[in-house]
């Protein structure tokens, strides 16, 4: 492809981009007074990130078995409040250790 061709495609998704963007800071103009709205605008992102986050996290290994291992310690850990480096760490090893278990049954 090259770039004459890629250039509409470009335009548009920058477009789009800005719109949705700036679409709602047009249309509410004063503070936003509702509770269920605020604290409903307050996890969208969170809500976004893990939807898309979830399914990466089952597929990304060898196998279904250590991707739950990496998971169930990820979320132990993070429940424990651990930091962000040490809940990915274990993560990460946990799913090391199963995935060689499991190549040695």
């Amino acid at each position: 492809m090259d770039f004459m061709e890629f250039l509409p495609y470009l335009v548009v998704m920058a477009g789009v981009t800005y719109l949705i963007r700036v679409i709602p800071l047009v249309l509410v103009k004063h503070k936003i007074k509702n509770q269920f709205l605020t604290s409903f605008l307050y996890y969208i992102p969170y809500t976004v990130l893990a939807s898309m986050t979830f399914p990466a996290i089952l597929y990304a290994t060898g196998s279904m078995i250590s991707a739950a291992a990496g998971l169930a310690v990820a979320v132990v850990l993070a429940f424990r409040r651990r930091s962000l480096i040490v809940v990915a760490t274990g993560a990460c090893v946990a799913v090391l250790v199963v995935e060689i278990i499991l190549k040695i049954v």
